[in-house]
């Protein structure tokens, strides 16, 4: 297992949010889910957005959007009586648990963290989490920071109507937005503040598509305040729009700006949902080399054997559902040592060897 630093988690534990009834994993730097459709892969990733909406002090408005709490609780509170959940920080650690009431809202029945020398009871009967309220500034501050600068990436959406293809406000580039739509104010900020990384990013994207030159980055005419995704094919001089990049390329552009923009600009955790769609196999490999590079911690969701077999077994959890149930494990090296020798991880996945796969 790779390294984290204490800034990045170091173990989780869930229960009963959606399909993940129970669920205690040690994380390390790289983090590699893999299972088939519907196994809670995406449940996971979601909990994420949960914790950082929790932290925003926005946990009844998540809920709200989600449907009710029934829709986060394990098949419903008729199930469930309660979500509680722990985050761990090498030794320190923030837990919470979380009942729902009768206008389906979460409540607070338990929230607690300890950090270095604090340790904190933060009381119950809260809608909102109380940590800045309760612990000391410093701290608070600390905490709340690390998680809410979380990014859960998803860049599924490549349709002609997708945020990333329209104009957008140039000055939105305090951080990468998770569906990319601020892609250009972002670049457009690396060009002029970042230019080393900047370049890495067009000469990483330039291994995937040659044809890319640079992109063509600009207030617009109309309107100083905002900015649209222009680029050159190299050696013209005919700026072309986002909607004349294929599906692929416009998604591995936003994949490049994550994981090479400026190491003080990126979360310490980040987190992409099967980035591998319309991926070429040789797009797959770059992206690969680069999770594997960044000083950050990385968890992905994948169903791509490609993805996969760029990966150390201990790098990889597996996802299974049974009964209703989705539950989470690291593979163990040590147990696929004979198999290793013989056959890829891909193909162990394959073959049903590691987990993974559908199951009745």
């Amino acid at each position: 297992m790779t390294q984290i630093n204490d800034k990045q988690l170091s173990r989780i534990v869930i229960k009963s949010f959606k399909s993940i009834a129970d669920c205690n994993l040690s994380l390390s730097r790289l983090n590699v889910l893999i299972g088939s459709n519907g196994a809670g892969k995406s449940n996971f990733i979601g909990f994420f957005r949960m914790v950082q909406q929790l932290f925003d002090e926005n946990l009844q408005v998540f809920v709200s959007r989600q449907g009710s709490s029934d829709a986060l609780l394990h098949f419903g509170r008729k199930t469930t009586e309660q979500l509680k959940f722990e985050l761990w920080f090498g030794d320190n650690y923030y837990m919470a648990t979380l009942e729902p009431t009768q206008d389906n809202r979460l409540m607070f029945t338990k929230e607690s963290l300890r950090w270095g020398l604090t340790n904190e009871e933060l009381g119950k009967g809260h809608f909102e989490t109380v940590v800045r309220k309760n612990v000391p500034a410093a701290i608070s501050n600390h905490i709340v920071s690390l998680i809410t600068q979380w990014r859960v990436y998803h860049f599924h959406d490549t349709s002609d109507t997708a945020y990333v293809k329209q104009a957008h406000n140039i000055n939105d580039n305090a951080y990468l937005r998770p569906d990319a739509r601020n892609l250009a104010s972002f670049l457009y900020l690396l060009r002029e503040n970042y230019p080393a990384s900047y370049q890495k990013i067009v000469k990483t994207i330039r291994l995937v598509a040659p044809f890319f030159g640079e992109f063509y980055l600009r207030p617009s005419p109309q309107n100083q305040d905002v900015i649209e995704l222009e680029w050159f094919e190299l050696g013209q001089d005919i700026p072309f729009k986002a909607y004349l990049l294929s599906d692929g390329t416009l998604r591995f552009m936003c994949l490049a700006t994550v994981f090479l923009q400026p190491d003080i600009l990126q979360p310490e955790t980040i987190l992409v949902d099967e980035p591998e769609l319309g991926l070429h196999p040789y797009a797959i490999t770059i992206l690969a080399s680069l999770m594997r590079a960044t000083s950050k911690q990385v968890i992905v969701s994948t169903q791509s054997v490609e993805l996969l077999n760029e990966f150390d077994a201990s790098d990889v959890i597996v996802v299974d559902r049974c009964q209703g149930k989705s539950s989470l494990r690291r593979l163990l090296t040590h147990d696929l040592v004979e198999w290793l020798e013989d056959y890829s991880l891909g193909e162990l996945w394959k073959k049903n060897i590691v987990g993974g796969r559908p199951s009745r």
